[in-house]
C-alpha cells in the first residue's frame, strides 16, 4: 500500500491495491493539518461519504517515503502538518490481567476459526464483553422459587384467612408472593378479597390497581374483583367501567358477564341484565349460574314454567351445582310446593354433601314447616361438617331461643361471634334477642358493635330500624326519628322502615306527618316492569327443545296451576326417586317424610355418628381460634375410630 502526497495542501490521494492485482483504488481525502509530534507516521483515515477505510501502518512505507512525508520544524508549513496518532489498544485499566489473557485467547481462537472476520465484528465482540448483561456471573440476580411454591403459598394464605382468621399473616405471605411473582394475578385477587373482608376498601382498591398495571390489564379476574368491590361500595358507574374492562380483557370470563348482570338487576335494568346474560351464554357457552339467574328472573315475573325449564338446564350443565338445586327449591317453597322443594333439597345435599348452604337452608325450611327436631338435626350436621361457619350457629341459636331457652341461645351466639367477629348478622340477631329479653343496655351495645363493622350495609340498615323501634318503646322519640332517617339513608326502598316510622308518628298523634311519610315512600320507590314478550324469543335462542315446551303450553293451558306435573315432565327426574303414587304424596306432605334415608347417607358418605352430634357441638377445639382441627380429619374418620372414641368415653 502506497501513500503519496499530491501537493503541499491538505488534500491527499491514496492508492491502494485490491486483492485483484490488475485494479487499483484511488481515494482522495481532506484532513486538517496539525503539527507533527510523532516521528512514526501511522494513521487511520476514513471518508464520511464512503464505507471504505484505509489504515496506514508505518511498516507499509519505505524509509525514503517516510523522509519525504516528514516536515522539518523550520518549515513554514510545520504548523499545518498532519498529526499521526496510533490507535489505543491497551485496556489494562478496564480489565485485569486474567481477563486480558482470556480476551486474547478468545481473539486468537476467533481468528483461527474465521480469519476473514471484519473489524466491526471484532469491535462489537469487545463491546459485548464490557457489558455485564452478557456475563451472567457478573450480574447479581436472585433466583425465583419454583411455581409450585406460589400455589402452596396461595393455599396457605386462604387457610389462614378462612379458618383461623389470621389476616396479618395471610397479608404478609401474599405480599411476598407479589414481590416474587408480580406478573401473576392470583395473589392480587386473594389479597384484595382478604382486605375487603376487613373493610379495608382503599387498600384493596390499591392492590387491584397495582395488579392491573403489573399484568398490563390482561387479567380479567382482577378487573372483575375490583368491579365487585366498587359495586359493594356504591360506585355503580365505576363498577360498570370495570366490568366492561374485564369483558374486554377476556370475553370468555363468565364471572364478569354474570356480575355485571347482577349489578343491572340491582339497579332495576332488567332488559340490560338479560342482554348481558345472553352475551355470557354466547361467548362462554352454557353455564349453570347464568341459567340460574335467568330462571330467577322468570320466577320474579311469575313465569314459573319457564323458570323450571331454565333451572333444569342449569342442573344439566352441572349436576353437582348445589346453588342451582337450592334456588330451584326456594322457588318451589314460595309456590308452596313443599314436597317438590324437599326433593330438591335432598338432591342438593347429594350433589354437594359438605356444602354449608344446603344444610342451612334445608334446616331452616324444616323448622319453618314445624319439624323442629329435623331442623335442629340438619343444622347440627352442617355445623359438624363446617365447624368454622358462624351462620349455622346463628340460625341454631335463633331456633333454640324460639323453642328452648335464651341461655342456650346466648352460648351459641357467643361462639358464633368468636368464630367470625366481623359477621354483622350474628351481632344483630344477638342484640334482637337481648331486646326481646328486656336487656336494653346489652342490646344497645350489640347494635353498636354491629354498626362498627360496616355502616353502609343492608344489615346496618335493618339494625338502625330495630334500634329505632327500641328507642321508641322506651320513649326516646328524637333518637328513634334519627335512627329511622339513618336507616333510610342506607336503603331508601325499605317498606318496613317507612311504615314503621309512619306508625310511630301516628302513635304520637301526628297523623299529617304520618301521611307525608307514606306519600314520600310511594313517590321515591322504584318500580321494575319486565317485558314478557321478550322471554320466549330468548328461550328459543337458548335451546331448540323449547318447541316441546310450547307444545306443553298448548296442550295444558292450566299448567301454571299444576307445578308438580310440570316439575316431573320438564325436570326429567328419575321416576324411581321422585315420582310416587298419590297416597305416598299425601303421606309425605302430612308427615314430612320421603324415600331419602338421611341417616344412612350420613353414615356412608360423611362417616358421622348421629348419636354424638351433641358432644361434637360442645367440643371447645372447634371454637379455638389458634388451634383448629382440619375438617378433612373429621370427614375421613372411619367408623372404627368413632367406636374407639365412644369406648374411651
Amino acid at each position: 500500500m502506497n501513500a503519496l502526497p499530491s501537493s503541499s495542501s491538505s488534500t491527499f490521494t491514496f492508492l491502494t491495491q485490491s486483492k485483484n492485482p490488475n485494479h487499483l483504488f484511488k481515494l482522495t481525502h481532506k484532513v486538517p493539518i496539525l503539527p507533527l509530534h510523532s516521528p512514526s507516521p501511522c494513521c487511520s483515515l476514513s471518508d464520511s461519504s464512503s464505507s471504505s477505510t484505509t489504515v496506514l501502518d508505518k511498516n507499509a512505507l519505505s524509509p525514503e517515503q517516510n523522509s519525504r512525508i516528514a516536515v522539518s520544524p523550520d518549515d513554514s508549513s510545520f504548523e499545518e502538518a498532519l498529526v499521526i496518532r496510533r490507535p489505543v489498544t491497551d485496556f489494562s485499566a478496564e480489565y485485569s490481567g486474567e481477563e486480558e489473557e482470556e480476551e486474547k485467547e478468545t481473539e486468537e481462537k476467533e481468528e483461527e476459526d474465521d480469519p476473514k472476520a471484519s473489524a466491526i465484528d471484532e469491535g462489537l465482540a469487545r463491546f459485548a464483553k464490557k457489558m455485564p448483561m452478557f456475563e451472567p456471573e457478573r450480574v447479581e440476580s436472585k433466583e425465583r422459587p419454583l411455581a409450585i411454591n406460589l400455589d402452596l403459598a396461595l393455599y396457605r394464605a386462604k387457610l389462614l384467612a378462612r379458618r383461623t382468621f389470621q389476616y396479618e399473616k395471610a397479608e404478609s405471605l401474599l405480599r411476598k408472593c407479589i414481590s416474587l411473582w408480580p406478573e401473576d394475578g392470583r395473589p392480587y385477587v386473594v389479597l384484595g378479597k382478604i382486605l375487603s373482608k376487613q373493610s379495608k376498601t382503599s387498600e384493596a382498591r390499591e392492590i387491584y390497581e397495582k395488579g392491573c398495571q403489573a399484568t398490563q390489564g390482561e387479567n380479567a379476574y382482577i378487573w372483575q374483583c375490583w368491579a365487585v368491590l366498587e359495586m359493594q361500595m356504591g360506585n355503580i358507574r365505576r363498577a360498570r367501567e370495570l366490568f366492561d374492562a374485564a369483558t374486554v380483557a377476556d370475553k370468555r370470563h363468565v364471572a364478569a358477564w354474570h356480575g355485571w348482570a347482577n349489578l343491572e338487576l340491582k339497579q332495576g335494568n332488567l332488559k340490560k341484565a338479560r342482554i348481558l346474560l345472553g352475551k355470557g351464554l354466547q361467548y362462554c357457552g352454557q353455564n349453570e349460574y347464568i341459567y340460574q339467574t335467568l330462571a330467577r328472573l322468570e320466577a320474579r315475573a311469575n313465569r314459573y314454567l319457564q323458570a323450571r325449564y331454565l333451572f333444569n338446564q342449569a342442573t344439566k350443565c352441572n349436576p353437582n351445582s348445589c346453588a342451582s338445586w337450592l334456588s330451584w327449591a326456594q322457588m318451589e317453597v314460595e309456590q308452596e310446593n313443599y314436597r317438590a322443594a324437599r326433593k330438591l333439597f335432598e338432591k342438593a345435599v347429594q350433589a354437594s354433601p359438605k356444602n354449608r348452604y344446603a344444610w342451612h337452608v334445608w334446616g331452616v325450611f324444616e323448622a319453618n314447616m314445624g319439624n323442629i327436631d329435623m331442623g335442629r338435626k340438619l343444622l347440627k350436621i352442617g355445623h359438624n361438617l363446617n365447624p368454622r361457619d358462624a351462620v349455622l350457629l346463628q340460625s341454631l341459636a335463633l331456633l333454640e331461643y324460639q323453642y328452648s331457652t335464651a341461655n342456650v341461645a346466648r352460648v351459641l351466639f357467643r361462639r358464633a361471634s368468636e368464630l367470625n367477629p366481623r359477621h354483622q348478622p350474628v351481632w344483630f340477631a344477638w342484640g334482637w334477642m337481648e331486646w326481646k329479653e328486656r336487656n336494653l343496655n346489652k342490646a344497645r351495645q350489640l347494635y353498636q358493635k354491629t354498626l362498627s363493622i360496616d355502616q353502609n350495609s343492608e344489615t346496618a340498615a335493618r339494625c338502625l330500624q330495630a334500634w329505632g323501634v327500641l328507642e321508641h318503646r322506651v320513649g326516646n322519640l328524637s333518637a328513634a326519628r334519627r335512627l329511622f332517617k339513618s336507616s333510610l339513608n342506607i336503603n331508601s326502598q325499605s317498606y318496613v322502615t317507612w311504615m314503621t316510622w309512619a306508625s310511630v308518628e301516628e302513635d304520637q298523634g301526628n297523623s299529617v306527618r304520618a301521611e307525608e311519610i307514606r306519600n314520600l315512600y310511594f313517590q321515591q320507590r322504584t318500580e321494575v316492569v319486565d317485558d314478557a314478550s321478550w322471554v320466549m324469543g330468548f328461550l328459543g335462542i337458548l335451546d331448540p327443545a323449547i318447541d316441546s315446551l310450547k307444545r306443553i303450553l298448548k296442550l295444558n293451558p292450566n299448567s301454571y296451576n299444576m307445578p308438580l306435573d310440570s316439575l316431573r315432565n320438564i325436570a326429567g327426574t328419575n321416576k324411581n326417586r321422585v315420582d310416587s303414587s298419590s297416597e305416598d304424596e299425601d303421606d309425605d306432605d302430612a308427615n314430612g317424610k320421603s324415600d331419602f334415608d338421611l341417616d344412612a347417607f350420613i353414615k356412608q358418605k360423611l362417616t358421622l355418628d348421629l348419636s354424638n352430634l351433641e358432644i361434637q357441638l360442645e367440643e371447645p377445639k372447634f371454637y379455638s381460634v389458634k388451634r383448629s382441627t382440619s375438617p378433612r380429619r373429621i370427614w375421613r374418620r372411619s367408623i372404627n375410630e368413632i367406636a374407639e372414641v365412644q369406648v374411651t368415653q
